[in-house]
């Protein structure tokens, strides 16, 4: 097959996309296990890169499932779009590639602020291990919601196909910074999410919760305040709290559905409080009663302020 560049924009863009970057993942994934290796960094598991695999298939197939459906509502809104664009000017694909990562910084928020869409994507920060393979540990069901955040983008004029792509290519360079081996990418930490940014995101300590949401570019995160460098004195420790009980691939999938369910089902707490549970904040209680990201932040940053009076 030949290469061209304009067929990444087409209807089967986003499967040339990941068809083309595939063999460079797993050569690269093979390269980072023979340096774990042999350099004893103790960076992957077999069992880890099985989950991952699992998980990455899974979402494949429900991606591909909810395919026809998700561009059939992408291309209802882009019929009824409010602006027509001239694609051969260099500020459409400019404001394509800027407004779908954008769309994923809020998507990517919104996963994490509210406890339903949080038990879909917890299944990304279960591991314990950061390493390339950790790219693929998709959150499984968010195809169900996903062109959901990319819908306004086809409204304002951005064809769906275009969009898309721009995801895919931004999601290759997404799935390349989880990694540990590179410390610093200098200038660019400033522009980019890089892996030192990444790692950040995927730590478990309070201070790094909820931190660095873009996909491609950091910028959102400076402009919305949820930016955090990583700090050489406070070093990142990866997973969740609290941890599953095993390693397995069902346990994390349904890890946080079963801790859901197990909250609504209690009796004579209303319908509101079952609501409350469901699309609140992870950590959210009835009365004050539990604790949220903002909740352990606000404690941990009193705590530091004490300690330097």
């Amino acid at each position: 097959m030949d290469f061209n560049f304009y067929n990444l924009f087409d209807e089967n863009g986003v499967g040339l996309i990941y068809l083309y970057s595939s063999p460079f993942f797993a050569l690269l994934i093979l390269v980072e296990m023979l340096f774990s290796h042999f350099g004893k960094k103790n960076l992957y598991t077999k069992n880890d890169v099985f989950v991952n695999v699992i998980f990455a298939v899974l979402n494949f197939a429900l991606d591909l499932i909810m395919k026809s459906f998700a561009f059939g509502v992408m291309f209802f809104f882009f019929q009824h779009r409010i602006v027509s664009w001239n694609t051969q000017i260099w500020y459409y694909w400019a404001a394509v590639f800027l407004l779908q990562d954008f769309a994923y910084y809020v998507l990517h928020v919104v996963d994490h602020k509210s406890r339903f869409f949080w038990s879909v994507h917890i299944t990304h920060h279960s591991s314990e291990y950061y390493n390339i393979s950790t790219g693929f540990r998709s959150p499984v069901f968010q195809p169900l919601y996903r062109y959901l955040y990319f819908s306004p983008l086809a409204f304002l004029g951005f064809n769906p196909w275009h969009i898309m792509a721009a995801y895919a290519l931004f999601q290759v360079y997404g799935t390349l910074v989880h990694t540990q081996s590179v410390k610093s990418m200098g200038i660019f930490e400033w522009i980019l999410v890089t892996p030192s940014h990444h790692r950040v995101h995927h730590a478990r300590n309070i201070k790094y919760l909820d931190k660095n949401m873009g996909m491609a570019l950091i910028i959102w995160d400076r402009i919305f305040g949820t930016f955090q460098k990583e700090e050489p004195e406070i070093p990142v420790k990866f997973g969740i709290y609290p941890k599953p009980k095993n390693d397995g691939a069902f346990e994390n999938l349904f890890y946080e559905w079963k801790k859901m369910w197990k909250d609504i089902k209690q009796p004579g707490i209303g319908w509101q409080n079952r609501l409350k549970y469901i699309f609140y904040a992870p950590g959210w209680k009835p009365n004050g009663q539990g604790k949220t990201v903002k909740d352990y932040q606000r404690e941990y940053q009193l705590k530091q302020n004490s300690i330097l009076k």
